[in-house]
């Protein structure tokens, strides 16, 4: 079907999956077409966002424990009608929870990071935090960690936003009247919350020592740190959702797509932490 050598199962459920997962790799039956790796177009966004539907569907059913998402090319789903920023969006919507409510967190083995705000321009970034944000999306943070990765009580250390983290107003003043009275609320709800923080101290093996998530103030604060400590491990979860929700932190990689060079570890450390997610959600 795709030049794999791999033996390939139809089912027609996720039931019959592990009937067959010791002979042949199962494949849910559904829309299909031919598509070129590497070559993005209509046809492969069109699967890609029939897979994404399909899958949400069956986990907000309960048919799937849990769903795992590829890496997409976000301007070829646009053509063709997607309106979401991006997967995470769209999953939170189709969830019925609010966008400000669904978190995304990037974890590896040596940092989980959070950026409170994602897919904007920098410029914007100020303007759209505030204390209440920061309050709101570190509380369903700590939830989080506490439900799908048994952290009983997580420390949160939040990351200043200018540099030095503001240094008593002299660069900024976002970190006194932003960044500040939402760690305060958060301390006085109970949750271990530190900072504003230098974010270019933060990140070093010493300091990641003394909290369990960094919350960082935009895209890149959280992103290049995760990706320079854990590329080849690297996961997305989505937090906040009723359902599972994981992605290889990485993108399409269309340079190298269906070419064998690509290195599976992210998706492989993805798969994983769903599935004890979703153990950890079933015992609960």
């Amino acid at each position: 079907m795709r030049g794999l050598d791999v033996p390939i199962a139809r089912i027609t459920s996720p039931a019959e999956a592990p009937d067959h997962f010791g002979t042949a790799l199962p494949v849910l039956a559904g829309v299909d077409g031919v598509y070129h790796p590497g070559q993005p177009d209509e046809t492969g966004a069109r699967l890609a966002l029939a897979s994404l539907e399909g899958a949400t569907a069956l986990a907000i059913s309960g048919e799937a424990a849990g769903i795992v998402t590829g890496p997409i090319a976000k301007a070829e789903l646009a053509k063709i009608g997607f309106t979401f920023p991006g997967q995470t969006e769209y999953v939170a919507h189709a969830s019925g929870v609010a966008a400000d409510d669904a978190v995304m967190m990037l974890a590896g083995p040596s940092l989980r990071a959070v950026p409170l705000t994602v897919h904007c321009a920098l410029s914007e970034v100020p303007g759209r935090l505030s204390p209440d944000l920061i309050r709101r999306r570190c509380e369903i943070v700590a939830r989080a960690l506490a439900r799908d990765f048994g952290l009983c009580n997580p420390r949160l250390a939040l990351c200043g936003l200018n540099p030095h983290a503001g240094e008593n107003g002299r660069m900024g003043r976002e970190d006194i009247d932003l960044i500040a009275p939402a760690i305060a609320a958060l301390r006085a709800a109970g949750i271990d919350a530190t900072g504003p923080h230098p974010a270019d101290a933060l990140f070093t093996p010493r300091a990641r020592a003394t909290y369990d998530v960094a919350i960082a103030m935009y895209h890149d604060q959280a992103l290049i740190p995760l990706k320079a400590l854990d590329f080849d491990e690297g996961v997305n979860v989505t937090l906040g959702l009723p359902i599972v929700r994981t992605s290889p932190d990485h993108g399409t990689a269309f340079a190298i797509a269906g070419r064998q060079l690509a290195d599976a570890g992210a998706t492989i450390a993805a798969i994983r932490m769903a599935a004890a997610m979703a153990v950890r959600r079933a015992a609960a």
